[in-house]
């Protein structure tokens, strides 16, 4: 058994939890944008594959305290690289720093460098090449505020968020990896009908397709991952790997939905629904929401709508109205799902939120909102026990005019 950390997003730790407890993984703590966790091997070939909130997951080998530059040079020069990479291999290395002694990432990455290049030519006289775009072996240093050095293996080599199936994208794509994270955070249980009804490029709908069909969202992939270059690296168990994850694929009886009012972003969408083998479950259609009438009578909604000018709204306030009153009229039933990082703009959907969460797409912080649409009107008994209609106080639809996230 070996302790791995997989690094995530804000806002998605316990969601990566979830994931890594129904792989089988133990010793599961979340912590600030990642998960550290306890497997065997075959574990790790499954995280890398089959997560779809995680960003990386990285491996731990070494650790030790330091505080200035000159023992972080002679701590990195004891241990022994040559277990982990040899001569013929390429290396990178990524810094991150938060200690106030050694303050800054790239200086830290460039004295790890120095201190092993320094070792492999004291043993060979001659030093292994580094190439940061695609390295052999990826090594992670963290310094903690407490001053502590972790070293560690990425074991997937690039990041996770790149499936291999979005060839082309609109303006402002959202990341795969928020993507996956807001399907799994509506809880969506594959069990009704999904519709993100502002896809752009498709990304939304495209991983809750691959959720419904249970398919590892890195099948696509193209990219070698990290551990696949590792001295200790067993072929067969991986390949055991992805034939019991693509065994597990399945239909989907259910619609799952995407829709744009732009005939581009509709255009792409299908195209990379082609390249993610998901066409067969996921349906792109040029639609404007604010027509749009619901095509069943319960399901999920999720949607990450314009959040300002840039992207083409004239009138933001007006624009998230339009949104609300849509929902109101034509979609009773569905869970509606927002994410937007314009707080005054999710007031003028004249909703209550039953629920809200802080999340982040890109340096934007975002809140991710739920709507549940219910009938205005609802039957109750009266004191004689006679069945009469009442106005609902709504706790998900409220008054115009009132505010729908304080």
């Amino acid at each position: 058994m070996h302790q791995y950390l997989a690094k995530t997003l804000f806002g998605l730790e316990d969601v990566l939890a979830q994931e890594l407890k129904e792989l089988g993984a133990t010793d599961i703590v979340p912590g600030a944008r990642h998960v550290t966790f306890s497997g065997d091997k075959k574990l790790l070939y499954r995280a890398n594959y089959e997560l779809r909130t995680a960003i990386r997951i990285l491996q731990p080998i070494y650790t030790f305290k330091t505080k200035h530059e000159n023992h972080f040079y002679a701590k990195m020069y004891e241990f022994d690289w040559m277990k982990h990479f040899d001569m013929e291999q390429t290396f990178a290395i990524d810094g991150v720093t938060q200690s106030r002694y050694i303050t800054h990432s790239k200086y830290l990455a460039l004295k790890a460098k120095d201190s092993i290049v320094d070792q492999f030519r004291s043993r060979f006289n001659e030093r292994p090449s580094v190439d940061v775009r695609d390295p052999d072996i990826r090594f992670n240093v963290h310094l903690s505020r407490e001053n502590v050095c972790t070293v560690s293996i990425d074991t997937s080599g690039d990041s996770l968020h790149k499936r291999g199936y979005r060839k082309d994208t609109v303006e402002a794509p959202i990341n795969e990896i928020l993507a996956a994270g807001l399907v799994l955070l509506s809880g969506w249980k594959r069990d009704r009908a999904f519709l993100d009804p502002m896809c752009g490029s498709g990304t939304i709908a495209i991983e809750a397709a691959m959720l419904a069909k249970n398919m590892p969202p890195q099948k696509q992939r193209k990219i070698p991952f990290g551990f696949i270059k590792r001295k200790d690296f067993d072929a067969d168990l991986w390949n055991e790997v992805k034939r019991e994850a693509d065994a597990k694929i399945s239909d989907f009886e259910h619609d799952v939905l995407g829709s744009d009012k732009d005939f581009d972003a509709v255009s792409i969408a299908r195209f990379n629904a082609g390249y993610a083998e998901a066409d067969d479950v996921v349906t792109f259609s040029r639609r404007d929401f604010k027509l749009a009438k619901a095509p069943a009578d319960s399901g999920v909604l999720i949607f990450n709508p314009p959040y300002d000018e840039r992207l083409g709204v004239a009138d933001v306030d007006a624009f998230y109205k339009s949104i609300g009153d849509a929902l109101k009229k034509n979609w009773t039933g569905w869970d509606a799902w927002i994410i937007s990082s314009n707080m005054g703009a999710l007031k003028r959907l004249g909703l209550r939120a039953s629920s809200k969460k802080n999340l982040f797409n890109g340096k934007l912080e975002c809140k991710l909102v739920k709507f549940e649409m219910y009938d205005g009107t609802r039957k109750i008994k009266n004191e004689d026990g006679e069945k009469v209609k009442k106005v609902v106080e709504f706790k998900r639809i409220v008054k115009k005019g009132e505010p729908g996230n304080e």
